[in-house]
């Protein structure tokens, strides 16, 4: 059995012999995780000790950088939607040329096909079949009671979201009910984009191109706990875009950071300006907005998609255009499948909750198809609108409701009490413009309250301009009410091609991942410790002794903070020492929580993130100090997080990258 052990920690002070410098303190770090019922893990047997150092200092690393240096061809960008996908691409020697995928075929009428649905359709032995229209219409064209055993599956990003225990096992449910992996599919789908890309590289290259080429770029919501980011580049590995011992060929890109890095790029007639006339915060409305940025000036970039709205605060840094992140991202569920799930409660009230829910799975192909048909009315929904519009009931939905009613679908909407929506003798529901529009309120009322609680931050006050992009920022509905909340706080700007802008971004991003220089760290991350007791001040449960040594167990020793600004590169370096020299491993957990004021590695929403195990064996002879060093190392401002240690003496080290799904 290992014995606990204590390590000591240096300060980073600039003492010429370290071992005499008072600025030291002692810890101990356990290896086990906290238990469910917190019991505190330093008390279990086998644990093995460690004991840093004074507060932890910021270094810039200069080879932080240094995995940028592979080289690509190209870089491939997927947007990665939960309504619509799709990928861009750039070819390295000519930087300023974002090519968008080739035109999908099929489409739907008032959509406009450049991106292709996020639909994938497994076959009943639960292999792939298709992905976007392609999957959406062969599945369209099945016999109904072939369709059941098929496995369609759309809008499944938003499990990741949703899903607050999220893990590599995590199920889908198709639309016949039946269970699937959702890192099977997310790979599928990864994996369809990925042949696309490269076969249409090869075809304009003339040669046949190799993944190995490739930069891949994927984009995810910044909203997103750390586990559903963590859990697409998992997908993107078991779907063949890179490895883990290549991790540098793949980046996690944020959605509005990627839009951000477009728009700061944009000239004035590749935007539309929702114009206030007024003077806003310095500007008139008939000032160039391109060529309108000057040296620290503020802007909100609101993404607002089919599953979430994403809020970032960016300030630019002229000549080279970085960006730093000014307050974390924030947002929530708010995206245009809100309007959908309005759509569905006001079919409830009509026909009946239980009529619906059967439909979907007796009909399942038959409910896509109203869906379409409602997308495409969605669209057309405008403020100024006054001529009604006309949904079409897919002739299965007629047919149906008579056989487990007994009466008509026309019968059903008389007896609804719903006044503004009528029956047309062409079979279709013919909703007043007034009731799309208050399908959409819920919706849009979360947004403009998220962002007036955004406004109310101080770094916000003075923001110059807001970027209203993502798919959902095409409809004017959403566009009246942004302006007419925020018009006279700053300028409304919407780049023209609205739903392309995450793509472009993101390539913009893969081509030079260090333009965004500081980030806001969305946890506050430390290592579980020991700390000398100190009566009065540690409570009475933590104290444990052990060799005649009083400690305090379970003491969160913070690294960073939920909040806290770090720049590209920046570390956090920390010094320990085991305080045996037979000591033959170091064991230092990392742990995460959403909150700032963390004490103890047992309060609630603590987790335990990553483990760095150095083994100090070996030394071969290397003479080693009475006090050896271990050197500690988390890198942060990237979007991915790492931890190092190193044995000084031997130069041993140890790589971890954060672990939110395995622990």
């Amino acid at each position: 059995m290992m014995e606990s052990v204590g390590v000591y920690g240096f300060c980073g002070c600039k003492a010429k012999n370290k071992m005499k410098c008072d600025s030291r303190w002692e810890i101990t770090a356990a290896e086990t995780a906290p238990t469910s019922t917190y019991s505190s893990p330093a008390r279990s047997l086998g644990d093995t000790g460690i004991t840093p150092l004074s507060p932890s200092h910021i270094v810039n690393d200069t080879d932080a950088n240094d995995s940028e240096q592979q080289t690509f061809l190209v870089v491939v960008a997927i947007d990665f939607g939960t309504t619509s996908s799709g990928y861009a691409y750039s070819f390295t020697k000519e930087p300023e040329c974002i090519h968008v995928m080739r035109r999908w075929e099929g489409g739907d009428p008032g959509v406009s096909n450049q991106k292709t649905p996020t639909t994938i359709l497994l076959t009943p032995e639960r292999k792939f079949h298709s992905f976007g229209y392609a999957a959406r219409d062969f599945y369209h064209d099945l016999d109904p009671n072939e369709a059941k055993q098929w496995l369609y599956l759309e809008k499944f990003k938003m499990k990741l979201h949703t899903t607050g225990d999220l893990t590599m096992d995590t199920d889908l449910t198709a639309a016949n009910g039946k269970k699937v992996k959702a890192l099977e599919i997310f790979a599928y789908a990864l994996q369809y984009f990925k042949e696309q890309a490269l076969k249409e590289l090869s075809d304009q290259a003339g040669s046949e191109f190799e993944n190995s080429d490739v930069r891949w770029v994927i984009t995810v919501p910044a909203i997103w706990k750390q586990p559903a980011k963590q859990f697409m580049r998992q997908a993107a590995y078991q779907a063949g875009l890179a490895s883990p011992e290549n991790s540098e060929q793949l980046i996690i890109a944020l959605e509005p950071e990627a839009a951000s890095i477009y728009c700061r790029k944009l000239r004035l007639h590749q935007m539309i300006e929702l114009s206030s006339k007024a003077v806003v915060n310095g500007y008139r409305g008939s000032d160039t907005v391109g060529a309108g940025f000057t040296q620290g000036d503020k802007y909100v970039v609101v993404d607002s998609g089919g599953g979430t709205v994403d809020l970032t605060v960016h300030q630019i840094r002229l000549p080279e255009g970085h960006l730093k992140e000014l307050y974390k991202a924030t947002g929530g569920p708010y995206g245009s499948l809100g309007v959908d799930y309005e759509f569905e409660k006001l079919l409830c009230k009509i026909f009946g909750e239980d009529f619906i829910e059967q439909f979907k799975i007796k009909r399942p192909a038959a409910w896509v198809d109203l869906m379409i048909a409602f997308e495409s009315r969605k669209r057309a929904a405008a403020p100024d609108r006054t001529n009604p519009l006309n949904i079409t009931l897919p002739f299965s939905f007629i047919d149906y409701y008579k056989k487990f009613r007994g009466h008509s679908v026309e019968h059903a909407l008389r007896k609804s009490n719903v006044d503004f929506v009528k029956w047309s003798s062409q079979g279709m529901l013919r909703m007043s413009p007034d009731a799309m529009n208050a399908l959409f309120k819920p919706t849009i009322d979360s947004i403009i309250e998220h962002l007036q609680d955004l406004f109310q931050k101080p770094e916000v006050s003075t923001v110059k301009f807001l970027f209203l992009v993502g798919g959902f920022a095409e409809a004017p509905l959403l566009q009246q009410a942004v302006q007419s909340a925020f018009g006279d706080k700053c300028r409304i700007i919407i780049p023209q091609d609205v739903g392309l802008t995450i793509l472009k971004g993101a390539v913009l991003f893969g081509l030079d991942p260090a333009v965004i220089k500081v980030r806001r760290s969305p946890l506050t991350y430390g290592v579980g410790v020991l700390n000398r007791y100190v009566e009065g001040k540690h409570p009475a449960e933590k104290l444990l002794v052990k060799d005649g040594t009083r400690w305090c167990t379970d003491v969160f020793d913070k690294f960073i903070s939920a909040d806290q600004s770090v720049a590209l590169g920046e570390l956090v370096k920390r010094s320990y020492t085991p305080a045996k020299p037979s000591q033959l491993v170091i064991v230092i957990n990392i742990y995460s929580s959403e909150q700032d004021d963390v004490s103890f590695i047992t309060d609630p929403g603590v987790k335990k993130c990553g483990t760095l195990r150095l083994d100090l064996t070996g030394t071969s002879g290397a003479v080693v100090p009475a006090r050896r060093e271990i050197q500690t190392l988390m890198q942060f401002g990237d979007t991915e997080i790492k931890a190092t240690a190193v044995d000084i003496a031997t130069s041993k080290s140890v790589k971890v990258g954060i672990d939110f799904l395995n622990y």
